[in-house]
């Protein structure tokens, strides 16, 4: 699995990160079970703090996408598909177009439920 960061980026390190695994799980390149480097490796390997790696981690947990064992490290969940996966960023830019339209949260939402609704 390849990771790419890019510095000069405004998306920050850890979603750049977080993104590099949900596109590789999207694409059927990780497959449930399979592990992910250790969060220090792949600090080094990046050249960046092994903070920024653990918040991209712990943001694809936070997504249901992998999880963070204690001796383990971290893991692709057995939900994790790429439909899933394909969802997850579809969301993400939903949210930065809504953001970048200056929609407040509540509007956003309303869009959300109207569609849910209809």
């Amino acid at each position: 699995m390849l990771f790419r960061v890019d510095p000069t980026s405004t998306v920050p390190l850890g979603d750049q990160i977080a993104a590099s695994v949900r596109r590789a799980v999207a694409d059927g390149a990780v497959a449930p079970g399979e592990r992910l480097p250790a969060a220090r490796v792949l600090a080094d390997s990046l050249g960046v703090n092994v903070h920024t790696v653990l918040r991209g981690y712990q943001r694809l947990r936070e997504e249901g996408l992998i999880e963070l064992r204690r001796g383990r490290g971290a893991v692709v969940t057995e939900g994790a598909s790429p439909r899933r996966a394909q969802l997850l960023e579809r969301v993400r830019e939903v949210v930065a177009d809504s953001r970048e339209l200056g929609l407040t949260e509540e509007e956003l939402l309303t869009l959300i439920r109207t569609e849910l609704g209809a």
